[in-house]
């Protein structure tokens, strides 16, 4: 997708300018710039009259903050000024209100900079900490990593750059890991011994909030042949057409099929074997909204993304609203184009319906229902990060909390065809009263 050029927020009259980040902190300490004068007559007073030196200024510059490698530096110690990078900004396909000038749609934006719980540096921050993140692990993972040891080095990362404290930022959902047929849904638990092979085509999807703005961005790494290089092609390419086509008023059935024209005019070819890519057609991209992944508050859902074309009663003519987050992903494969849930399950989320307390008889499932509550709330967890926050036996009350649908459990969802490959692309955009905004867009995809 190619970008146009936008107005910057200070041609827009926002209070929250988009400054450059300060990643130099450069204090003075001023000395006296003034001539000091003997005596006590003014200047001019006679030639006699003798002017001392005129000092320097004494400028003390501090060490430039930059990331380390593994990336620990939070980066409110690299952006002191709190300003992050905003993501991609992209004017409205078919905007014929001109949106991007119109005074009362910047008036909006300016509005949206003083409310904290939607201003926009929150989002930012998040994207920031994604692309950072990321570009450290696209460089390590490498075939013969333990899959926990590739999670373990995502999600450090997460928690330093974006300084994890309770609520107020983290990890937005588990790090999936999913490898070859598993599309989506695959993190290792305690003790897991996968290791990624030489062959694999793994997803490495990963989230980020603050103030509970989740950013949801996903990339597929090719280990394997290069022949499936063209599946993860169309993938992004489809993706890309899914961030083209949304937009405010756009219908949901709209971005879909335009997704699967194009997911499905590739093809690849693998050991002389010609494959159509195909959209998985029971997945979806989806609504964000605070600490809620897929966008559901209360008892109202969160709108479904679809990447394949509708037909009858399944057409969803919902519109895309001013205002609202969307993860736009995309997944392809060269086999059957749906996915199944197979295998132990890793992915938990609390249920909208799961009471404040337990009532049951099992004391175990009480308490862990209170830490779960305590440390994630209603964002999805996974036993590692049970773990994390110092739970240990918790196996048989986590497990009676899913029989009794106060847990969610969410298994890897497959390809079942015999050799199916899979791939995935994934960015969180806004839709910004002026323009759309990539916010996880990047160098790298």
């Amino acid at each position: 997708m190619t970008p146009v050029a936008v107005p910057t927020l200070e041609d827009l009259s926002i209070t929250e300018k988009e400054k450059k980040p300060d990643v130099v902190d450069n204090d003075e300490e001023e000395g006296d710039d003034e001539d000091d004068i003997e005596g006590d007559e003014a200047p001019g007073a006679g030639d006699a009259k003798k002017k001392k030196k005129k000092k320097k200024s004494k400028k003390k510059k501090s060490a430039t903050v930059t990331q380390s490698e593994p990336p620990r530096v939070g980066l409110s110690k690299i952006f002191k000024n709190g300003v992050y990078p905003a993501g991609q900004e992209v004017e409205y396909k078919n905007d014929t209100t001109s949106r991007i000038t119109s005074a009362e749609m910047r008036e909006k934006e300016r509005l949206a900079q003083d409310d904290p719980s939607t201003r926009y540096q929150n989002i930012r921050k998040a994207g920031e900490v994604h692309r950072q993140v990321r570009a450290y692990a696209q460089k390590n993972i490498k075939p013969g990593m333990k899959m926990i040891d590739i999670a373990d080095m995502i999600e450090n990362g997460t928690r330093a750059l974006v300084e994890e404290n309770g609520f107020d930022s983290g990890i937005g959902f588990p790090t999936g890991l999913s490898v070859n047929e598993v599309a989506a849904h695959y993190t290792p638990n305690p003790g897991d011994t996968k290791v990624l092979n030489n062959g694999d085509v793994m997803k490495v999807d990963f989230g980020v909030h603050v103030n509970g703005r989740i950013v949801d961005s996903a990339f597929t790494m090719n280990f394997g042949d290069p022949a499936w290089d063209k599946l993860l092609e169309a993938v992004k390419d489809a993706t890309n057409t899914g961030i083209s086509e949304a937009g405010i008023d756009v219908r949901l059935c709209d971005v879909g099929e335009a997704i699967q024209e194009v997911m499905e005019s590739y093809e690849v070819e693998v050991n002389g074997k010609t494959y159509p890519v195909k959209s998985i057609s029971n997945l979806n991209g989806h609504s964000i909204a605070p600490y809620s992944i897929h966008g559901g508050v209360g008892e109202k859902p969160g709108k479904s993304v679809p990447i394949v074309k509708q037909h009858g009663s399944n057409i969803d003519t919902q519109k895309m609203e001013e205002g609202e987050y969307f993860a736009i992903e995309t997944f392809g494969s060269n086999g059957k184009g749906r996915v199944d849930e197979q295998g132990a399950c890793s992915h938990y989320a609390l249920s909208q319906h799961a009471p404040e307390r337990y009532t049951g008889h099992h004391q175990s499932a009480k308490t862990l229902l209170a830490s779960i509550r305590r440390n994630f709330g209603s964002l999805p967890f996974c036993r590692r990060y049970l773990e994390h926050v110092g739970e240990k036996n918790y196996l048989l009350a986590l497990n009676t909390l899913v029989k009794e649908n106060i847990v969610l459990d969410y298994p890897p969802l497959v390809d079942p065809q015999p050799g199916a490959m899979t791939a995935q692309f994934e960015h969180t955009i806004l839709l910004r009263p002026t323009c759309k905004e990539v916010v996880s867009r990047g160098d790298d995809y």
